[in-house]
């Protein structure tokens, strides 16, 4: 892309290189005043961390996949939210619908996008194969990021670039080839620096009148997280620095008495249900994305609607609350999906509670 993005990391290049040796040196000095705030990053806790990839593809690690092994990929772990072809918008907008032409992918600009009346799609408006490699490695699959290859997604690009039309269905994309394909990008030209917020001498695509000095703000809360949602991403104030202006609120219940941790079970359903990824999709009572937990156990009470309730949480599937697919979870830990659909399927009365 020569844009932005590009522009910076020449820049940032050039910055690292004068200050590398000086910023380690600075590291180790100061390593020994951090005292009770926190320690200097391990090798492994970085790599870890460090896994962006520029668009000139810096940091990219090796690997390879083919169209092939990426439709096999793609019908197991994505197919469920953006359809079997990419097309789908059912929950999000679709990646690929066919409005790109073979004069788009010569001249890097996609005239569709001149057109209102058209779709807006994936492959439309992005212009680096380097930010689909990046947010499919870090975020994808939604219900487990982080969990493929970089074989594997190198075989998902080429499936879903061979689903644009923009590469034959006999590639085989690698780490060697990638700036080869960067090259057939529909809109690699599409970013350009001819907008205000690239300068800042430059109009701004908006003015605003708000005071910015001296305002006086009224303040009021209007909407909160309800009490079973509170903690469905563990306790807000643990993860907030200490030291840190605006401290995260305690979302964790109070800690129980020795009698009451006893008398309670290891783990709460709604703890399994969060740390297993349901409640991104699900919430105690009412419709989320999908029904709510109070109407699935109301449909499946009885212990003889277990082992349907097993398989579809593990293999997933549409079309019992509706058009909405749910994900698979294949990963799901044997002890922790027997003891969410024991739940699920435990009959409760008017009150909630258990019989």
């Amino acid at each position: 892309m020569r844009c932005t993005m590009f522009n910076w990391a020449s820049t940032l290049l050039g910055v690292g290189i004068v200050c590398g040796a000086a910023a380690g040196a600075l590291a180790a000095e100061r390593s020994s005043g951090l005292g009770e705030i926190g320690r200097i990053a391990t090798e492994a806790e970085l790599k870890a961390w460090d896994i962006d990839v520029r668009p000139d593809f810096m940091g990219l690690p090796p690997g390879s996949g083919d169209v092939w092994q990426g439709e096999e990929i793609w019908l197991e772990k994505c197919a469920a939210c953006h359809g079997d072809f990419g097309d789908s918008n059912e929950i999000f907008a679709p990646i690929v619908l066919g409005n790109i032409t073979e004069q788009d992918i010569a001249t890097g600009r996609v005239a569709a996008l001149e057109d209102p009346a058209v779709a807006r799609t994936t492959l439309m408006k992005v212009a680096t194969l380097s930010t689909l490699w990046d947010y499919i490695y870090r975020a994808m699959p939604w219900n487990a990021p982080k969990t493929l290859s970089p074989d594997e997604v190198y075989a998902l690009l080429a499936y879903i670039l061979n689903l644009g039309y923009i590469v034959d269905d006999d590639l085989v994309l690698s780490d060697a080839n990638i700036e080869e394909i960067q090259l057939r990008m529909p809109n690699r030209n599409g970013m350009t620096q001819e907008h205000g917020l690239w300068s800042v001498t430059g109009e701004p695509d908006v003015n605003g009148d708000s005071c910015d000095t001296a305002c006086e703000v009224d303040v009021a809360v209007t909407s909160s997280l309800p009490g079973y949602a509170l903690n469905a991403h563990g306790n807000l104030a643990e993860q907030v620095r200490d030291w840190s202006p605006y401290p995260g609120l305690w979302t964790s219940p109070e800690p129980m008495t020795g009698t009451q941790a006893a008398a309670a079970d290891d783990t709460s359903p709604e703890t399994l249900l969060s740390q297993s990824g349901c409640t991104a999709c699900h919430q105690m009572a009412g419709q989320l994305v999908g029904p709510g937990f109070d109407a699935i156990r109301a449909r499946y009470a009885g212990e003889e609607n277990a082992a349907y309730l097993s398989q579809k949480i593990v293999n997933g599937g549409a079309g019992v609350w509706g058009a909405m697919p749910m994900p698979p979870m294949p990963g799901l830990n044997s002890d922790t999906l027997e003891r969410i659909v024991v739940w699920l399927t435990t009959v409760s009365d008017q009150t909630g509670e258990e019989s």
